[in-house]
């Protein structure tokens, strides 16, 4: 999801703030000064977050993963091991694939003979920018690094870059170990259309499935049939050579099937089941001779489809140990800390209503006997809950977690909401959540607790910003009007990114960077008793 650039209306209002406003420091990661009990509490939420991402970075998610024995050579893998004797190659390809492959070869050394990753347009120059030496290859690298899938679409330079995969794969031998690193946006660097399929023909269909209403399973699905690595397809090249498959998980529930389309796991469905979904969306009679002669092939392969017992799939990262990893930080500076959800998803205002909601009944909870959220309010919550049918919801354990607590509380979330685009206004989801979360809380009087919602992306960028999300407190839409914003029109039009710039000079922008990483969104909301 992409948000515009900024209207000048929209500049033209945040003009006479920026004079007015008092300035705030920004997030850098460094010490913040405790101005008050509210930019104290701010102060620990961007701390949390951060650790958040950092449990997720590609070093520490390496070495977790992995463990080499330098005397006998031995690399261990989670309860699996594989003797090294000069017979290890890597491959990759995804958004954080070049920290990934940098932090396996200084783990591996020597026994890394080579490697080949497929990894976005611009990110070499950017890491260097951001002084992230950690995420890039040392010089003489023995791992060959192609750039492509620019705005995260298959193009030419991805294409390069996946025949290349598939050259190495397919020279392995049975003595031999393929390391698979593979992260979100692995799918478009990976293209390798079954020939005599184009690129461009395989969009075009994908396009057209897509505007006629198919569904993500049902893309997937057209994809990996006309694809020579996606759905178990690298996993075959390198047959017999043993495939261990290293993931960073960028999709809700964590399926290795859908991680970049699944290259090394086989694939369940058969061509039956692709001409079902093509004649759903009555394409079957309009398809490219290309694409019917690979169908009709491999309706008469009798080794489709195959099995990947020689892999191993193991996931590294994700938004259900970002979120553990958060718990245990949250803990740790004294909060009782529940994770609600890491399955977080749907239309940012309902997400937006749910935290609000939560806030005021949770909140409730805090406060002295007698003074409690009211029965409505709890079946609206309960309500909004169940509209956004989140499956791993643990909103009872939550609350009752609230009840028991006897002082402050963080109550934990993840996932990847989505904005329906309205405006020409400039931001992201986590801006967009944060803002709307804002609004709610402003809704409801004055409480006893201190609240604070925080919404960050664990890439670092959240839409084409330089931020990664921002926080909110209940005092936001007040506080804003004094210096002239009006929420609501900002939300009008999309325009979170300008709206944060303004208020308060930034102060309330989360600005990280480039992480290296990307497990979706963190969601943070605090309670803490005055």
């Amino acid at each position: 999801m992409v948000l515009r650039a900024v209207g000048m209306a929209a500049v033209l209002q945040c003009l006479p703030c920026m004079a007015r406003a008092p300035l705030r420091p920004l997030f850098t990661g460094g010490p913040v000064v405790r101005l008050a009990s509210g930019m104290a509490l701010a102060e620990q939420a961007q701390q949390l977050f951060q650790s958040t991402v950092g449990a997720v970075l590609p070093g520490p998610m390496l070495h977790r993963a992995l463990s080499l024995d330098p005397g006998s050579g031995l690399l261990k893998v989670r309860d699996r091991s594989f003797q090294l004797r000069q017979n290890l190659y890597l491959v990759g390809f995804g958004k954080a694939v070049l920290g990934m492959a940098a932090a396996a070869e200084e783990l591996l050394g020597q026994h890394l003979v080579q490697g080949v990753i497929s990894v976005p347009k611009g990110i070499r120059a950017a890491m260097e920018h951001a002084g992230k030496q950690e995420m890039l290859l040392k010089p003489h690298s023995r791992v060959q690094v192609f750039e492509g899938a620019e705005d995260n679409l298959p193009d030419r330079d991805a294409l390069r870059a996946a025949l290349a995969i598939r050259q190495l794969a397919e020279g392995l031998t049975a003595d031999d170990l393929l390391l698979v690193l593979i992260s979100g946006g692995g799918s478009a660097l990976l293209p390798a259309p079954i020939p005599p399929v184009t690129l461009e023909e395989k969009q075009t269909l994908t396009k057209l499935l897509a505007a006629r209403g198919a569904n993500i399973q049902e893309l997937n699905t057209i994809r990996k049939a006309l694809s020579q690595l996606k759905g178990g397809g690298l996993a075959q090249a390198a047959y017999p050579a043993q495939v261990v498959s290293l993931i960073l998980s960028d999709v809700v529930g964590d399926p290795v099937e859908v991680i970049a389309s699944g290259p090394t796991v086989a694939s369940v469905h058969n061509v039956q089941d692709c001409l079902h979904i093509l004649n759903r969306y009555g394409l079957r009679a309009a398809l490219p001779r290309s694409v019917k002669t690979v169908l009709a092939r491999a309706d008469s392969d009798p080794h489709r489809p195959h099995t990947c017992g020689h892999v191993l799939n193991v996931i590294i990262g994700s938004n259900v140990l970002a979120l553990a990893e958060a718990q245990r930080q949250a803990e740790a500076l004294g909060y009782r800390a529940v994770v609600l959800s890491a399955a977080i998803q749907g239309d940012v205002k309902s997400v937006a209503r749910f935290y609000g909601l939560l806030a005021q009944v949770a909140g409730a909870h805090l406060t002295p006997p007698g003074t409690g959220a009211s029965l409505e309010e709890e079946e609206r919550l309960q309500e909004v809950a169940a509209e956004l049918q989140l499956p791993d919801l643990q909103l009872k354990e939550a609350l009752e977690a609230v009840v028991g607590a006897r002082g402050p509380v963080c109550l934990l979330a993840g996932g990847e909401p989505t904005v329906q685009l309205q405006g020409s206004g400039k931001g992201g989801r986590n801006q967009e959540l944060a803002l709307r979360v804002g609004a709610e809380l402003g809704r409801w009087p004055p409480g006893p607790v201190d609240v604070l919602f925080l919404s960050g992306g664990t890439d670092g960028q959240d839409g084409p910003t330089e931020a990664a999300g921002a926080w909110v407190m209940p005092e936001l839409a007040s506080q804003a009007a004094a210096e002239g914003l009006d929420v609501a029109s900002f939300l009008s039009r999309n325009d979170s990114h300008t709206f944060f710039r303004c208020f308060r000079s930034g102060a309330h922008l989360l600005r990280m960077g480039l992480t290296g990483t990307n497990v979706m969104d963190a969601h943070l909301l605090f309670l803490r008793p005055r």
